[in-house]
Order: structure tokens, then C-alpha cells, then sequence
């Protein structure tokens, strides 16, 4: 029997199946890259529920697996070596079960290394552009009467959004005809910035051919479905 007592996170969140993957997440763009990604590798794992609402994130039991307190964050009881191996950062994560799995992400280096360079893109730019504009244009900052930073993201993520547009012509996914981690990286953040932060006719979306036509695929997987609901919001 697997024991992970000696990791204070299952102290808060104890483990019903010990042996199996714990995920601590919440459904946002970047907590489903973890979760689509499990789902679709098909390996067995025990998701929970990080709480924004209730501060859950800045626990002492939290911090001490992700000390950024932020989500997600895993811990895996067979890691390297059959050791447990805790572990954050979602790009971090994807990259680990795909080599862990051999799914997901090529054996060859150069078409290997250019994957990871669209993983790394989305953490640098869509990620953190796509969730400032959401901020500008849905949250609190749409109150602020300089309208200068929603103007910056909104430019940004045009921008982003044209780089997308380019490299998915003549592609089916982002590395062509392989549905890979870039293209998990990126669904939930691209599906985001048009729905939940409504800024579709900011970005011009509808004026776009490859990127919603992408969306509609990625959004069809049966796996891409169950992800975007995991873990269960109370």
C-alpha cells in the first residue's frame, strides 16, 4: 500500500485511493491542461478540489506542494525510481506525464523540442495575456476609467491569436497531424477568451478560420469534455 502520509496536502485532502495520481486543481484554464491531460493518457488518478473561494491556495497544506500557491499541482505516489514525486507548474506537469506515459509528445528530439516550444509559448503568452484581458474586460478592472491596459491586452492577444491563426494553416493541430500537449496547453485558454471572459468581438475571433475551426475540434474530444469539468466545483 502506497503511503503518501508524509506529504502534509493529504493531511487537508486525504487520499481515497493512495495509489493513484492526486490532482489538486480547480477548472480554470490552466488547472484543465492537468486534467484534460489525464483524461485523454487515460492513467488512473484522484482529483481535488483547490477552493479559491475559501483561500484553500494559501494553506500551510497547500503551500507545502506548491509553495507559488497556485494550482495545479500533482503528487504522484509511482514518480521516479517508484518514488512519490510531487510536483507544480502546469507546463512542468504536462511534460512530465507525457514522458511518464509516452503519450502525447514525440520521441523524436527536434519535433520533441518544437512541441515544447509551443508549451512554453502558451505559459509566456496566451496564458498570462488571455487572463489579463479577462480581468480588464470582465472583472474588476473593467471599472477602471484608463482604458490604456485593456487596450494592451486586447492588441496582445490579437497579436497572439494571429500567430495561432498562422501555424495552424494547413494543420490539424498545432504539430499537424498530431494531437499533442501544445494543443492541451492551449484549448482551455483560447475557449476561455471567448466565452467565460466574452472577448471574442474584442480579438475580432469571428474573422479568424483555423483557430475556431481548432476550438471546435478540440472541444469535440470526449476526454477534452470530461477535463473542463475536473474536479467538480462544489
Amino acid at each position: 500500500m502506497t503511503d503518501l502520509s508524509t506529504f502534509p496536502i493529504t493531511r487537508r485532502w486525504p487520499a481515497r485511493h493512495p495509489e493513484r495520481l492526486q490532482l489538486y486543481s480547480l477548472p480554470t484554464p490552466n488547472g484543465v491542461k492537468v486534467s484534460i491531460m489525464l483524461e485523454e493518457i487515460g492513467l488512473a488518478y484522484e482529483p481535488h478540489l483547490i477552493d479559491f473561494g475559501a483561500d484553500d491556495q494559501k494553506t500551510p497544506e497547500f503551500l507545502s506542494l506548491n509553495p507559488n500557491g497556485k494550482i495545479p499541482a500533482i503528487l504522484d505516489p509511482d514518480g521516479p525510481g517508484a518514488k512519490p514525486l510531487a510536483l507544480f507548474e502546469s507546463g512542468a506537469i504536462l511534460v512530465y506525464l507525457a514522458e511518464k506515459t509516452g503519450k502525447l509528445l514525440s520521441a523524436d528530439p527536434a519535433t520533441r523540442y518544437e512541441t515544447l516550444a509551443w508549451v512554453m509559448w502558451q505559459m509566456g503568452g496566451p496564458g498570462p495575456m488571455f487572463g489579463q484581458l479577462g480581468f480588464f474586460n470582465k472583472f474588476a478592472g473593467r471599472e477602471y476609467e484608463d482604458k490604456r491596459p485593456l487596450e494592451r491586452y486586447v492588441a496582445e492577444s490579437r497579436r497572439l491569436l494571429g500567430v495561432l491563426e498562422t501555424r495552424l494553416e494547413g494543420r490539424q493541430w498545432i504539430m499537424g497531424d498530431d494531437y499533442t500537449i501544445a494543443d492541451v496547453s492551449l484549448l482551455g485558454w483560447v475557449r476561455n477568451l471567448v466565452g467565460f471572459y466574452e472577448a471574442g468581438p474584442l480579438v475580432a475571433f469571428d474573422k479568424l478560420k483555423t483557430v475556431p475551426a481548432w476550438l471546435e475540434r478540440g472541444l469535440a474530444r470526449p476526454a477534452v469534455q470530461r477535463g473542463l469539468t475536473i474536479p467538480g466545483r462544489a
